[in-house]
């Protein structure tokens, strides 16, 4: 499919009454997700790029081959349902062969990870732990068009502005020249490169590492690992905190002291740890204790209390790094299987 046009053509009026026009029939056609729907959808959207700026070449090239993708659809439609417990879970998402593979690269990689580290304030640890994590060290990073994916997705029409906001971002990534129409590959949500970004976190976190013109977070890895310590930076990390630990309740403890569980969104967890953190030594004096039954570390630092699944599985004192990481993905699950991660790399594995 191709729909290629010079806005300069048209009067402003016709500009208008065109995207109107195209809108309105465009959100009739997604009742059934047509692919002439699509295209008249396309169109509109090809219409409001240019309104917002972006070149004439620029718009034509990156929707010159844009296809709509059901499977996509399908899979923003049908993301399972957690129906595993933590206990369950590490074990799949940071097997011994991971583990194994991310101490050979933290090895291998270890002058750039480390100069890095000292530039970001990061450990380089969490930063090989994320690497593997979103891509398995870059070898699963999706093979979807990102311009196809987003466009997809905005159709759909359940997260509309959420997906538009995402489109216009990857054309401002392309017009800037990081990265072709075509090697912009990502997820079917429109994930990009080894460390997984949104096109929205590519523009507001992505770093020119080797200095040499463009963020690749595809193929270079000083740009992909300088992207993630950046992101973890701007998000509040310090180098001087791990993430969290894990940790034992005495049996009358007031389990309303935690976060709770399903608090909606970031915004309402973030009001939620304010509302319940508390200094190592209070929580010592709770009978809160490490997970090996001895007293936590006597060091004057705030922590919350998490249950990644409810009051009978596991707890963790979560430190303000873990805030920075439910940033990156508000998942329990994920922010578990970092942390689990980046200890395990630490030489020798922590106890």
């Amino acid at each position: 499919m191709s729909i290629s046009f010079d806005i300069k053509k048209y009067s402003l009026l016709i500009c208008c009454c065109f995207l109107l026009c195209l809108t309105s029939s465009a959100q009739a056609a997604k009742k059934d997700l047509s692919e002439a729907g699509f295209e008249i959808y396309v169109a509109a959207l090809k219409v409001a790029a240019l309104s917002k700026g972006y070149d004439n070449a620029l718009v034509n090239n990156a929707f010159s081959k844009v296809k709509f993708h059901q499977r996509a659809v399908k899979a923003d439609r049908s993301q399972p349902e957690t129906v595993e417990t933590l206990d369950t879970y590490l074990p799949k998402r940071v097997p011994d062969w991971k583990v194994n593979k991310a101490r050979a690269l933290y090895k291998e990689h270890l002058p750039l990870l480390t100069k890095i580290g000292k530039k970001y304030s990061v450990q380089p640890r969490f930063i090989v732990a994320l690497w593997g994590l979103e891509t398995n060290f870059g070898k699963i990073m999706g093979n979807y068009n990102v311009i196809s994916a987003l466009t997809t997705l905005a159709y759909e029409g359940r997260r509309e502005v959420f997906f538009k906001k995402q489109l216009w971002a990857a054309l401002t990534i392309i017009q800037q020249g990081h990265v072709s129409v075509e090697n912009m590959k990502g997820s079917w949500a429109g994930a990009m490169g080894q460390n997984q970004f949104m096109p929205t976190s590519f523009v507001a976190f992505a770093v020119d590492g080797d200095g040499d013109g463009k963020k690749d977070i595809w193929g270079n890895l000083d740009d992909v690992f300088s992207s993630m310590a950046n992101y973890l930076k701007k998000e509040g990390w310090s180098d001087e905190l791990t993430w969290g630990r894990q940790v034992k309740l005495p049996a009358d403890f007031d389990k309303s002291l935690a976060i709770p569980k399903n608090t909606g969104s970031r915004k309402n967890w973030l009001k939620a740890w304010e509302k319940t953190e508390k200094t190592l030594a209070q929580w010592q004096a709770l009978g809160v204790r490490r997970a090996d039954g001895t007293h936590l570390p006597k060091v004057d630092i705030k922590a919350a209390l998490v249950f990644p699944d409810d009051e009978n599985g596991r707890v963790y004192l979560a430190y303000n790094n873990y805030k920075s990481l439910m940033h990156w993905n508000l998942s329990y699950y994920f922010v578990s299987s970092v942390g689990h991660l980046s200890d395990r790399i630490k030489f020798p594995p922590i106890q």
